[in-house]
């Protein structure tokens, strides 16, 4: 599967918008598109899906690794790839946009704002192109797709100011219809996008789709069986998986309150275990189960309907029969005593952790995580590591005599460097993991 990256020259460029034109463009064009997004992220690839009709990858050097990102491009289907990049194209340490355009050899083409300018246009791609040399990566900058660019006399400035080797893929005209509004979080999640699909085909139009087309190339060191990459020790394994009549059953919460899911992971858990999804808000009773996962979202814009669910009671009288539950962030917060909202209404939620969350006017933690297991774990043995990313509006305050199972070494976790509140066999944490961790094959395996 070919590909190309989309990386901005900042955050708010206007990436999302103009990784959907390309690909509704390369749709038109009769390709089946693989939406992707570099980092951390489970908004942009809901926008990602809608437009696309298939889920987004996500590509992140720090949670997966070289060998793990080289995978989980590998299991996307379809004739190109477009993956989005985080923030500006350099920005990210480790776990950039440039890093991973790199770790996948693929070519980049830069999204640069031009309401404001046309010959400057080409000199910011110009400048970006010539920054990968001086920091010894080796990048393709292919040339530069104009957001916000009117047509006629701006966009000509624009393509007739690129130098030779930049190569203009059209504009992204400036269209109200197009903005996306944000939330605490981000912007509004895919399905709840007041795009219009009108002016996305407009400017999808505005697009040289054959020469997308044309730059796109397949990564190096991938291929569909995944020959040729390297495992690692987070590598999953199939060693005695289970056969269908004894595979164990998890119940994975799926509703508009628990929506922060990476694909991989539905994935993987299907691998290992039967997979039944069941929506809290709605009241629905858990199934029957070995194990629960509940996963990070907006409990906090559900908390009424949550408090008011017999499902989490149920989801409590599973914790307290000993069943292995997950709760990462929205999780961690429906399995706490209570919720209190930013208008400063109190819930009650499961009462399975010892600790009472509260929403804050800004963000508490926005990183990369590094976690040390102090204790086994249902994700984790005592001593591993585990990576993974936070970002959350709440705060825990955990009982003082509240049990944890990780030292933070990197990130900020629940309190004072400690993260995953642990009771019965109930783990609570703010940190999102992928399954290229080997969170969730630790998890099948205690189940």
């Amino acid at each position: 599967m070919k590909g190309l990256v989309l990386g901005g020259v900042s955050s708010g460029v206007g990436k999302t918008v103009a990784a959907l034109a390309a690909i509704r463009a390369l749709e038109t064009a009769g390709l089946a598109v693989q939406p992707a997004k570099a980092g951390p992220d489970f908004i942009d690839p809901s926008h990602h899906e809608r437009v696309a009709g298939r889920p987004s990858r996500t590509l992140d050097l720090w949670l997966q690794g070289e060998a793990g990102l080289r995978r989980n491009y590998a299991r996307g289907e379809g004739d190109v790839c477009v993956v989005e990049g985080v923030m500006g194209l350099y920005d990210g340490d480790e776990s950039s946009t440039a890093a991973v355009a790199e770790a996948l050899d693929l070519p980049v083409v830069l999204v640069v704002d031009a309401s404001a300018g046309m010959e400057s246009v080409a000199a910011t791609a110009l400048g970006f192109a010539a920054y990968a040399e001086r920091i010894g990566r080796d990048l393709d900058v292919a040339g530069v797709v104009a957001q916000r660019a009117h047509g006629g006399r701006h966009e000509r400035g624009i393509r007739d100011a690129l130098p030779d080797g930049l190569t203009y893929f059209g504009r992204i005209p400036p269209d109200d219809a197009l903005a996306v509004p944000d939330r605490h979080l981000g912007l509004h999640m895919g399905e709840e996008s007041p795009i219009d699909d009108d002016a996305l085909d407009a400017a999808a139009e505005e697009l040289r789709t054959d020469r997308l087309v044309e730059v796109a190339r397949e990564p190096a060191g991938v291929t569909k069986s995944g020959e040729g990459v390297e495992a690692t020790e987070t590598t999953p394994t199939t060693d005695g998986e289970a056969t269908a009549g004894d595979r164990p059953r998890v119940a994975v919460a799926r509703d508009d309150a628990f929506r922060f899911v990476y694909p991989a992971t539905v994935e993987r858990l299907r691998e290992r275990a039967t997979v039944e999804t069941f929506a809290p808000t709605a009241g629905d009773p858990l199934p029957d189960c070995d194990g629960v996962y509940l996963p990070g979202g907006y409990p906090e814009l559900h908390a009424e309907a949550l408090a008011g669910s017999a499902t989490l009671d149920d989801v409590a009288a599973a914790a307290a029969d000993g069943i292995p539950i997950l709760g990462e962030c929205g999780g961690l917060m429906a399995l706490s005593e209570s919720l209190t909202t930013v208008d400063g209404d109190t819930h009650e939620m499961a009462g399975v952790l010892p600790a009472d969350v509260e929403m804050r006017d800004r963000y508490q933690a926005l990183d990369h995580v590094e976690l040390r297991a102090t204790r086994d774990a249902p994700t984790v043995s005592a001593g591993s590591v585990l990576r993974g990313h936070e970002f959350h509006y709440s705060a825990a305050d955990a009982a003082s005599d509240a049990r944890f199972a990780f030292d933070v070494e990197r990130g900020t976790g629940i309190d004072a460097g400690r993260d995953g509140l642990i009771e019965h066999r109930t783990l609570g944490t703010y940190c999102h993991v992928h399954p290229e961790s080997g969170a969730f094959d630790a998890f099948c395996d205690r189940l």
